[in-house]
């Protein structure tokens, strides 16, 4: 069976990996919910520009498969087996969500866009854009939610 797709890198992640990346979001969200409206908002800035696994295992397999297709071309022939091998990842990591690249990028720190999505959420809480539909779950009931309760 096929993981959910929100859930796919964090579960074929290292646990200390994921705990890891959960504790710098957690402070993250900490530091800057204390700095003020105008910090937080320089720092949802830079979660939008932030490129998360998929982005990065994209730009990744598109790199090596240009250079296979290149090395094939001008090189030796045997280089297109390089970008056949990345394709097979590629459709490994759709699939799974893993392939090689992956836990060399999650050590890396490369975030899960539901992990960065939850990062903005929390900030925006700070900033108070959600007081007026927020009556079910004070922010910082949900601050202290563990990394293996946000997966679920």
């Amino acid at each position: 069976m096929l993981p959910d797709t929100t859930s796919r890198v964090e579960q074929n992640t290292a646990e200390n990996v994921n705990e890891r990346i959960w504790r710098k979001t957690e402070c993250n969200i900490q530091l800057y919910s204390k700095a003020g409206p105008e910090t937080i908002d320089m720092r949802l800035q830079e979660l939008d520009r932030e490129w998360d696994i998929e982005r990065t295992i994209e730009a990744n397999a598109a790199t090596f498969s240009l250079l296979g297709l290149g090395l094939g071309a001008f090189v030796n022939k045997r280089f297109y087996l390089l970008s056949a091998g990345v394709a097979g990842f590629l459709l490994q990591h759709a699939l799974q969500g893993w392939c090689p690249p992956v836990p060399l990028f999650r050590r890396m720190g490369v975030r899960t866009m539901h992990e960065i999505n939850h990062e903005r959420s929390m900030l925006k809480a700070a900033r108070g854009d959600y007081q007026a539909t927020q009556s079910q779950q004070p922010a910082a009931a949900v601050l202290e939610t563990s990394p293996s309760q946000a997966v679920a």
